[in-house]
Parts: structure tokens; sequence; C-alpha cells
């Protein structure tokens, strides 16, 4: 490949899109400088020390690894030259408060079989067609939408061709994600889980589109945990950038994007240096370019998110404690009786829900591991609204959701010897503080409604040379999405530079 030696990209933001982007930079032959404000890899992909222990708390959850797979290959390398992966044969363990379990697995036929038991056989029939139709969702989706720069309906229309028009109407992208799961199950405990896949974006199963059901289908394909946690992929990735020659400066602060006629040039540091560059990839939520928090002329096109366009937030505890009564995988799920109630509470009233359902990740536990006999890693996460920029979320504010949380775990029969100088709680205003301009919002928009999708910004923008990448940018959150946001603006960046 011709080594274009005089073109320089400048990455903001070592988060895993930032990373992505740098990463197939380098492998293109463009000459990469990455900024990060904080001292490691890895953006919301983060680590909280408690009593010594590195605590994942940030996503806890890798699905679809063959996107991490084909751009090592594209570097030259291989995946798992620098990070270890183990397929996890319980994809999550799910509890009720009348004492039901249920464990879905990566084997269809096992998950089959434990709903059957757990419900009936009509039932299990229900959940194969159900993973039949978030199978086609996927595949309707995946390249015509997932893969592309930033689809409109109309591109979506013309990829999938004249063939291709009764698959699209056929994932129902006009009915709600909680709407189509009360006709896919009777078992309204069914209904509840798989409702939950809507949050891993940040919405509510109430507004979401039924098409969220893909994820489903890429959880049931596999989840991996990275051996010594999640941030072990950030760093790999981040090793990787400097061993093929790419620069990484931590704790590096930028003032502004340098934006003169319309067009980024490169980036004024805190120091006041100016970096020129070729092009520029923020690697950032799209509200805090909006809000001008990298400078007045590198805001975007698009409008500020309005409150009740922005996805969950969450209130999390970091915890070492020891746990008794409930046999934890390292996913968990505990759901209340009203689960519902918990969106109403989020996005119609801006308040954290009353009886909230819990996630727990059980660190140190999973395929491999001796269930630990002692004090153990915990992630304990209930969503919250997005208003960490209007709310501090003090303690007598925090403390009625917190007890009902721990409650449903006592209910459910898990008991947590917490101790406060072993536990740290984020709040939204802490998240709102980590990534400004968000109020605490880790998803970016919700993707409630059919339009949602097309609505994302994409990698380019009306600031020429400007390109974006992250959480918030198409195809949205989630890892794998995010790493995918980072090569479409990688491709961007090469069809705008290259040619």
């Amino acid at each position: 490949m011709r080594r274009l030696k005089n073109k320089h990209v400048i990455v903001v933001g070592a988060g895993i899109g930032g990373l992505v982007t740098a990463l197939d930079l380098i492998s293109r032959g463009f000459e990469v400088t990455v900024f990060e404000r904080s001292a490691q890899p890895g953006g919301k992909m983060r680590e909280i020390n408690v009593q010594g222990r590195l605590i994942d708390a940030g996503p806890t959850v890798l699905t679809m690894p063959w996107v991490f797979e084909e751009l090592f290959s594209a570097a030259g390398s291989a995946l798992h030259e620098h990070v270890e992966l183990k397929a996890a044969d319980v994809l999550a363990r799910h509890a009720w408060r009348d004492g039901t379990q249920l464990d879905l697995f990566a084997d269809l036929d096992q998950s089959a079989d434990a709903i059957a038991q757990f419900a009936d056989q009509n039932e299990s029939d229900r959940y194969r067609a159900f993973c039949q139709r978030a199978n086609q969702v996927f595949d309707t989706l995946y390249q015509p939408f997932i893969r592309s720069q930033r689809p409109s309906v109309f591109s979506l229309v013309a990829a999938s061709g004249l063939r291709g028009l009764g698959d699209l109407w056929r994932i129902q992208p006009f009915e709600t994600l909680w709407r189509r799961l009360g006709k896919s199950f009777r078992d309204p405990r069914l209904r509840m889980l798989f409702a939950r896949y809507a949050t891993y974006c940040g919405s509510s199963p109430l507004q979401a589109p039924a098409t969220l059901m893909l994820i489903a289908h890429v959880e049931r394909r596999g989840v991996w945990q990275v051996t010594g946690g999640m941030q072990r992929l950030a760093e790999a990735l981040a090793n990787l950038i400097q061993l093929k020659g790419g620069t990484i400066n931590y704790q590096s602060c930028i003032e502004r994007i340098d934006v003169k006629r319309s067009c980024a040039q490169g980036v004024v540091l805190g120091s006041g240096e100016h970096v020129r560059a070729d092009a520029v990839v923020a690697n950032t939520d799209g509200q805090s370019i909006q809000r001008g928090l990298l400078g007045d002329e590198a805001r975007t096109s698009g409008a500020k998110l309005h409150l009740s366009k922005r996805s969950l937030s969450a209130l999390t505890w970091s915890l070492v404690a020891e746990s008794s009564g409930f046999e934890l995988d390292h996913h968990n799920v505990f759901f209340p009786d009203e689960y519902p109630q918990e969106f109403i509470d989020i996005f119609k009233h801006r308040r954290l829900p009353t009886n909230p359902a819990v996630y727990v990740c059980a660190q140190d536990r999973g395929p491999g591991r001796v269930t630990p006999d002692g004090p153990e890693r915990l992630f304990i996460i209930v969503n919250a609204p997005p208003t960490g920029d209007q709310h501090q979320f003090l303690g007598p504010e925090i403390e009625p959701t917190q007890t009902a949380a721990f409650k449903l775990l006592d209910h459910c029969g898990l008991s947590i010897d917490r101790q406060p100088d072993h536990c740290i709680v984020t709040t939204p205003a802490d998240f709102e503080a980590r990534f400004q301009g968000t109020g605490g919002a880790l998803y970016g928009s919700s993707a409630h409604g059919w339009r949602s999708s097309f609505t994302r910004p994409g990698a380019r923008c009306r600031v020429r040379g400007l390109y974006l990448t992250g959480g918030s940018i198409h195809p949205g959150p989630g890892v794998p999405m995010v790493a995918v946001s980072g090569r479409l603006a990688a491709q961007a960046v090469a069809d705008d530079l290259g040619r």
C-alpha cells in the first residue's frame, strides 16, 4: 500500500471509537496522533479501583468479536495475540421476585429446553420463533444499515432491492418492542426479559422499535469475557496503535478544534499549542461538539439534543463484598413485578425509578472460574434519567432507589454485605462531569420511534475535515457498534483524503 506520509490525522479521544479509527487509519497508511485527556485509554470502557481491586465500571458485555478480528487482521495482526477471550455458556441469569430463575444459553436448544421447564412447551416453541425473527431482523439490517455510512430510509430500501422489500416490512419497524413481545410470548416474565434488550442502547422498550430484537440475536451468537477485564481490549488497541507508529498523548486536553473557512485544520491544545492536521476525528458525544465544548466553530449542523431525546443514564455501585444466598453467574438481571413503571418514572417523570430492575455483574465468576470464597468484585447498575446537568443526585435523593434495588435482590435471595468504604457510587451527575454536555446520557440519543435510527449523526458533518465516531454516532452504542462507527469514520477519511 502506498504510504501517505503527508496525510496527518488527529483523533480527539481514546475511547473505543477513537482507538479503532486510529488503528484503521494507520493500517491505511496515514500518520495518526491521538489526544486523550485521561491517563489511560478506553473512554466509557473504564475501571474503578476499590480496595486495590480493579472493577469494570463501563461495558461488561463483549459481542460480535469478529468486528475486532477484522480490524486487527487489517492491521497485520490477530486479536487473539493481544487479548484472551472466553466464550460464556450462560449468556445471563435472570430472576424475579417470586423466586423463579431462568438462564439463557448460547446454545438455542439448551435455552429452549430451559424455557420449557421454566414456563411450558408452548413458550419454548414461541422462543424458537422469536429467535428466527430476530435472526431475520439482523440479517436484513446488518450490511445495508449497520455497516453503511449514515443510511436513510431511501438508501436502505434501495440497498435491499425489490426482493428485500418484503424482509424490510416483516421486521416491523413501526411496532414497539414491548408490543411485539406481548404478541411473541404469553408469559409476562419472558416479555420482561427480552424487553431488557432495549436498555442496551439506552432506550425504553415501551417506545423503542421492535427491530431492537436483533440485539437478542447478537447476544445469542455469543457473549465473551475478556480475561483481565474489558479494559484490556482498550489497552490492546492502544498498544498496537503505538507499535504501528501512531502516537497517543494521554492527559492532553483539547481547547478547541481549529476551524478556518468551515474546514478543520487541526486542534488547539490546552497549553495553547496549535497542532495541524489534514483531518480531525472527534471521538466524543455529538452533544459535546454541538454545545461548543470543542469550540464554537466546530459545532455541527445538528440541533442540540432535547432532554426528551436523551438516552438512559445510570446509577451504579462498584463494590468488593461477600454475597450469599443466590448463586450468581457473570451476568445477572433481577426483575421487579411492574417492569414498565421503571421507564415511566425515567422518561415521563424524569426521576429515579421507584422500583427498578437491577443488573449485577459478578466479575470473578464465569467460565473456568472457581466460585469466590470471600469478598468478590461486583458491578451493580440501575437505569436512571439523563439529568446529571440539572441535579446533583445527593444521598437523600438516591436512598429510596438504592433501598428498593437492594430489597429486590434480597427478595430474589441475594444478600450482599455492603461496607461503605468498599463501595463507590456513580450517579448521572458524575457521568455528566466525565462526559460533559450529555446530562449523563450514556448512549447518545434514545432509540424511540422508527425514525430514531436514521437521525443519529454519521461520520461526516458540515465542517469539512471533521469526522465523528462513538456511541452517539451511527450505528449507535455498544462496544461492537462503536467499533463499526470507528471503521466508518476511517473509511470516510480515506475516501476524502486518499484519492
